[in-house]
């Protein structure tokens, strides 16, 4: 029988992301050393599954935040305040929306249904414009594509 999964843990058997996110925002790490911890995590994770006999591996189902907060940055609809100008959403932008900064709040939030999960509620309205504004799932795939190794659908 074929096995696929969703839903997997995005955080790490040690919570290598959860402390790596900290070091990201608290300045004391780069841009770069937070995708590379992200990175090798993604590829861990493939690698698990892949050994367990998961025949279908999902890419796309990674967040450094949250998976609203992800589409939101795909379509591209940005909240004023943030002062994006076009272009892909980078991780100053995308945190930006997240947990705010100096000068913005940030996004509000709500819970899910009745447990503690917390997501970004995204605002739209008659004058949202879309725009495919992260290319996260795309990039995603071909990362998981170039790793031939796990068959990643």
């Amino acid at each position: 029988m074929a096995s696929p999964i969703v839903g997997y843990p995005r955080m790490g058997p040690k919570r290598e992301l959860k402390f790596a996110l900290e070091s990201f925002w608290d300045g004391k790490s780069s841009a770069e050393d937070l995708e590379k911890v992200a990175t090798d995590l993604r590829s861990r994770i493939w690698k698990q599954m892949s050994e367990a006999g998961i025949k279908y591996i999902p890419s796309n189902t990674f967040s450094y935040y949250d998976r609203v907060l992800d589409t939101t940055a795909m379509l591209g609809t940005v909240l004023e305040r943030f002062s994006w100008t076009g272009g892909e959403i980078g991780l100053s932008t995308y945190f930006s929306m997240a947990k705010g900064n100096a000068s913005v709040p940030a996004m509000e939030m709500t819970k899910w249904f009745d447990t503690n999960y917390h997501f970004i509620v995204p605002k739209l309205g008659p004058s949202t414009k879309f725009t495919y504004a992260s290319h996260k799932a795309v990039s995603e795939y071909k990362e998981a594509k170039a790793d031939a190794a796990y068959a990643c659908q």
